[in-house]
C-alpha cells in the first residue's frame, strides 16, 4: 500500500531549518501527527498554542531523538526513569520528570515537570536528529 508521505516525500533537512528559524512543522510519530517547534524557543512554543487553539493549562510533550539529549530537557534523570527509558524508548511512552531551567514555562503550563519521549517513527527520529542551536 502506498502512503501519502511516500508520494510527497519528506524533507527532514527543511523541517530542521524551519525549526531553527522559529517555525512550526508537522511530523509523524507512531501514534499521531504532531505540531512541532523548538521546545527551547518560547515564541515558537507560543505559536503552537495559538495555531492549535490549545489552552495554556495543557502542557506539551518534548520529543528528543536519544537519551543523550535528556539533560537539555530535565534537571534530574533518576534510575527508575532510566530503566523505563531503556525498556520502552523509542516508543509511545512519555516520562514525566523535573524540567531543566532551559525549558520555558509555557511548555509545561508553569509546572516544574515536563513530559519527555523518544518516538519510534523513523521520520520523527530523523527530523529530531537535526541540530538546533541551544
Amino acid at each position: 500500500m502506498e502512503r501519502f508521505m511516500d508520494k510527497i516525500g519528506i524533507d527532514t533537512d527543511r523541517a530542521g531549518n524551519i525549526i531553527k528559524s522559529g517555525g512550526l512543522v508537522i511530523f509523524p510519530t507512531e501514534t499521531v501527527y504532531g505540531l512541532g517547534a523548538n521546545a527551547l524557543d518560547k515564541s515558537a512554543v507560543e505559536n503552537i498554542f495559538k495555531v492549535k487553539e490549545r489552552p495554556s493549562y495543557d502542557p506539551l510533550i518534548v520529543h528528543i531523538d536519544s537519551v543523550d539529549k535528556i539533560e537539555q530537557v530535565v534537571s534530574n534523570f533518576p534510575e527508575n526513569a532510566k530503566m523505563l527509558a531503556n525498556k520502552f524508548w523509542p516508543g509511545p511512552l512519555t516520562i514525566i520528570l523535573e524540567k531543566s531551567k532551559d525549558i520555558p514555562d509555557i511548555v509545561t503550563s508553569g509546572l516544574n515537570s515536563v513530559g519527555v519521549r523518544i518516538p519510534e517513527h523513523p521520520v520523527a527520529l530523523e527530523f529530531l536528529k537535526k541540530p538546533i542551536d541551544l
